[in-house]
């Protein structure tokens, strides 16, 4: 008997980054640490973790999404809710640039996902150091931010880089 249930093309979008949005904003408020000492407070989490590999495996669109959304969400939900509309954007752009870097950059995947990473670091340190300056008025303040930011991102990478070819090679399956 045929399923009168054929999943579309369309479906299968929502889904996938509906489970990326809601990854990202479990390892973004669940997974982490507070750093009371470093420029506004900071906080490590694992939230990269799921962004880069929505980005590097379905690409632009979704790691926008799930960046954008689960990060943005994070924020609201957990005390954070002021950096909300920074992060929206910082991370939907750190999402889109990884997956259009994954997507269209030619080469060997290793070193185009670690290219992708340097560039994430990059957009996110220069996003959140403007960030606060805005919040918080001062130019010197968000240098103390840098390394819990630089933190995340490696860490991140650390651990995507190199599992994300399997992992698309599992779900090719």
């Amino acid at each position: 008997m045929k399923s009168t249930f054929l999943p579309t093309t369309r479906t299968k979008a929502i889904v996938i980054n509906a489970l990326f949005i809601a990854l990202t904003l479990v390892a973004t408020a669940l997974i982490n640490i507070r750093l009371p000492i470093m420029g506004n407070g900071g906080l490590i989490h694992l939230g990269n973790v799921p962004l880069f590999v929505a980005a590097m495996i379905y690409g632009k669109k979704t790691g926008a999404i799930a960046g954008a959304f689960g990060m943005g969400l994070s924020d609201v939900i957990s005390g954070w809710a002021i950096w909300s509309p920074f992060t929206f954007i910082i991370v939907g752009a750190i999402g889109f640039v990884v997956g259009l870097i994954s997507e269209k950059v030619p080469g060997n995947r290793y070193l185009v996902n670690t290219l992708a990473v340097i560039l994430a670091l990059i957009i996110k340190i220069v996003g959140y150091y403007f960030a606060e300056v805005i919040l918080y008025g001062n130019w010197i303040q968000p240098f103390g931010s840098i390394p819990g930011n630089v933190m995340q991102i490696v860490i991140a990478g650390i651990i995507v880089v190199p599992l994300v070819g399997r992992i698309k090679k599992q779900i090719a399956k």
